[in-house]
């Protein structure tokens, strides 16, 4: 793909200097997601391992609001009509979604206000950073419609980033948690006022493309693939990542610009 002329259907999709924004725009109905957007993003966020001009990912929602979630009459539906063949590809067409998300390199922000629930909630979980406003509220609701929490790798990944036991109380009860609980839980990075979430989100966004990318995603793809390793092999795992960074010439510039007393100016090799 190519990020400047990228032209997404399902949803707005802008590239400036390294940072691509992908706005989820479908405000009257805070934002839902189809069958088609569902898969729209996952093939986004699986051409993206290839664009090496897209530094970091800012993901948000128009009209003060993140996500919904699965659009209640062009997915649920539909849902209730369908055999389990059927149930089974689209559940993993949507697990794919995340996997797409934690597999591509580049960092993801998630710039969060208002609602944000269902498979909104785990677009949040499935980025890497997470900034929102105090008028967000995130709900894993699965349980309320009379389906598991256990959704596209809500059981594996939310515990991981606010432990076991809230994580159950989130899942069982499919409550609402709000920006203060999130923020205090460690789901949310940063709180900030509304007319400075995008301003906040784009000054993350900036860091990061400004850092030495490549080692940006090697720091990725290691948070991902040490989860299930003994210390052992994460020990291993991390050496031989480290070994491979310090070959690249951001490692060079860095060493020559401290000699130098000067910044770094990284350009991702």
């Amino acid at each position: 793909m190519q990020a400047e002329t990228y032209k997404p259907e399902h949803f707005l999709w802008s590239f400036d200097d390294g940072i691509a924004t992908i706005t989820l725009n479908r405000p009257d109905r805070k934002n839902p997601l189809t069958f088609e957007s569902y898969a729209e993003l996952r093939d986004l966020y699986r051409d993206l391992v290839y664009c090496r001009e897209v530094k970091a990912i800012i993901l948000s929602g128009a009209g003060g609001n993140f996500s919904s979630g699965g659009d209640v009459h062009d997915i649920i539906g539909p849902l209730v009509e369908m055999d389990m063949p059927q149930l089974l590809d689209f559940t993993r067409m949507t697990g794919d979604l995340v996997k797409a998300m934690r597999a591509c390199p580049q960092p993801i922000i998630a710039a969060i206000d208002g609602v944000c629930v269902g498979a909104g909630a785990i677009m949040a979980m499935a980025s890497d950073l997470r900034i929102a406003t105090p008028q967000a509220k995130t709900a894993f609701l699965f349980n309320r419609v009379g389906l598991a929490g256990c959704d596209m790798g809500a059981c594996a990944i939310l515990p991981r980033i606010i432990g076991q036991g809230r994580a159950s109380e989130l899942l069982f009860f499919g409550r609402s948690m709000s920006a203060q609980e999130g923020h205090d839980w460690g789901f949310f990075n940063a709180v900030v006022a509304p007319e400075a979430l995008h301003d906040h989100a784009k000054t993350w966004a900036k860091r990061i493309r400004s850092g030495p990318n490549f080692a940006n995603a090697m720091t990725k793809n290691q948070l991902n693939m040490e989860w299930d390793m003994s210390l052992d092999a994460a020990i291993e795992a991390e050496a031989q990542a480290q070994a491979i960074c310090m070959q690249t010439r951001d490692f060079e510039r860095a060493y020559q610009a401290f000699v130098a007393k000067e910044k770094p100016v990284f350009e991702g090799d």
